[in-house]
């Protein structure tokens, strides 16, 4: 954690940038590519990193990408996730806890990437455990014995929202519930998805907003860091 003051604001030309964060919150402030400048964001990094602190950005433009990773080598980006994660410069910490992502199908895969980059740039222990949709109900009991290893799941899914459900109920842990923008029309760009998750029945569900990976990553990585 950050011993920087809780209070702490660096105030850059159209941003003010909250390094204080880590310390109240235990991880440092998360950036939002879209409207921001390049600029923005490359001074954004450059002033976490030179504070100890690790970076991050998710929504990144493919501009804002290649201009963080020509100012820092060692940055890691990964564009299906459309995120950018750069390590502090006294080091990263050891990995704490296990949360796993689940998506129902390969479509939902750029959403879950985000979550997944979200869980490293954290530090913890994860892994992507693809295409184990409700429309072939075998494939997810293969992977029950793996999913009770984790403290925390994602799950992410578009059409009708319904593999959390089920995932749900073999489960002891937090799911955290990602519905997608996949899907034929009556989906409604994820609203359907959104309300069959909401509505769910099993009860260690807790759902996100429409395709906010970030969202869930976060939370899972909250709880996976706390049972770690």
């Amino acid at each position: 954690m950050s011993t920087t003051d809780p209070n702490e604001i660096d105030f850059l030309p159209g941003l003010q940038l909250d390094l204080g964060r880590a310390e109240r919150c235990g991880f440092p402030e998360v950036l939002y590519g879209p409207g921001k400048s390049i600029d923005n964001v490359v001074e954004a990094f450059a002033h976490l990193h030179q504070n100890g602190q690790s970076a991050f950005i998710t929504r990144a433009t493919e501009e804002q990408a290649v201009a963080l990773c020509t100012r820092f080598p060692s940055a890691v980006h990964n564009p299906l996730a459309r995120t950018v994660r750069l390590a502090p410069a006294t080091g990263e910490a050891p990995l704490s806890g296990k949360a796993w992502v689940v998506t129902a199908g390969t479509s939902d895969r750029p959403v879950a990437e985000e979550a997944l980059e979200t869980l490293k740039w954290m530090r913890v222990e994860c892994d992507l455990i693809m295409d184990i949709g409700v429309a072939g109900p075998q494939r997810l009991l293969r992977q029950v014995p793996r999913l009770r290893e984790a403290d925390a799941l994602v799950v992410v899914a578009g059409m009708e929202g319904a593999l959390p459900s089920v995932v749900g109920g073999w489960v002891g842990c937090p799911v955290f519930a990602v519905p997608t923008s996949i899907g034929y029309g009556a989906s409604f760009q994820g609203l359907s998805a959104l309300l069959s998750m909401l509505n769910s029945c099993a009860a260690n569900i807790a759902v996100v907003n429409i395709d906010a990976g970030f969202k869930a990553g976060y939370l899972a990585g909250l709880v996976a860091r706390r049972r770690g």
